[in-house]
């Protein structure tokens, strides 16, 4: 069998695939069973000839071969569903740039970014979603997604080990901070000394997009095995029990201006730096006009103070 007789389902499911990370998430996605996403992948695998996914424990990995067919398999699937709409009669689709962005770049950065566009290009639409760095940047690989705002942390890493890299740059590097009920004694100050974390009651929950344990918003490297009295992924709810007098929580700085009534955000001293990275990414190549437009609005937005 040939590649060129490849079937379009099985480019579709190849790609749900390699964006997912695992063949269970794709048939969810898809709404298929898991040996029907498993047939339509040895069938292109059948037709490439070589191996296209790397099975591990953790989801699947993209072989050499899979990064090349992916690629091409991006650009199949768009290119028949445009000829499609132009086959149905339809207005073709105004410039649309697919956007992603990790959890807490949702409540301030990105809704900024867009009205700013809105005003100056109401001509382009944008679309998005929010995941984990690792889900978005495989949307990239997949084409699923323009651009993306990701999140970083030492020793900064790219966002994946695939080849060749995506384009990043870096946005803004800040330094965490972390989130106190106003009434709290701590709150008197304009920091807050690494000392005074210790013994402290913590609401956390874990990183998106992983089975880890509740971590994401204990301060990192507190010698001491903190107490964590709540665990919950959505940062309003986070900050609403830190309100409350609940605990203490890590904020991104880029959610400290989304912060309610009640919480003080502040600066930490007397330990290591932690700092934090905002990243803007895109797959490999030139980027297209709306998406230049976008991460533009993007880097304004962080520079507005």
């Amino acid at each position: 069998m040939a590649f060129t007789d490849a079937s379009l389902t099985a480019l579709r499911v190849f790609r749900e695939v390699a964006e997912r990370g695992t063949l269970t998430a794709a048939a969810t996605s898809l709404g298929y069973t898991q040996s029907a996403v498993s047939r339509q992948i040895a069938s292109l695998e059948r037709a490439a000839g070589a191996a296209l996914l790397e099975r591990r424990h953790d989801g699947v990995r993209l072989t050499p071969a899979g990064r090349i067919v992916l690629r091409h398999a991006a650009a199949v699937v768009d290119r028949i569903d445009a000829g499609a709409r132009e086959l149905a009669g339809l207005p073709d689709e105004p410039a649309v740039v697919r956007l992603g962005w990790f959890a807490s770049a949702g409540a301030v950065l990105v809704p900024e970014a867009l009205a700013a566009l809105r005003r100056a290009h109401p001509e382009i639409t944008v679309t998005g979603r929010e995941g984990s760095t690792r889900a978005l940047a495989r949307a990239l690989r997949a084409g699923t997604l323009d651009l993306a705002v990701l999140a970083a942390e030492p020793p900064f890493r790219p966002p994946d080990t695939e080849t060749p890299p995506l384009e990043t740059e870096i946005l803004a590097e800040r330094d965490l901070r972390v989130a106190v009920p106003a009434a709290d004694p701590l709150a008197r100050g304009s920091y807050v000394d690494v000392a005074d974390l210790h013994g402290r009651r913590w609401i956390a929950g874990p990183a998106a997009g992983t089975g880890e344990s509740a971590t994401m918003g204990i301060w990192p490297g507190l010698d001491e095995r903190p107490q964590v009295v709540h665990v919950a992924r959505d940062w309003l709810t986070k900050l609403a029990l830190v309100a409350a007098g609940c605990g203490l929580t890590t904020v991104p700085p880029s959610l400290a201006p989304a912060v309610p009534a009640g919480v003080r955000v502040l600066p930490v001293r007397g330990g290591p730096r932690e700092r934090r990275r905002l990243l803007l990414a895109r797959p490999p190549g030139p980027a297209a006009e709306a998406v230049a437009r976008l991460a533009q609005a993007l880097r304004a937005a962080v520079l507005t103070p």
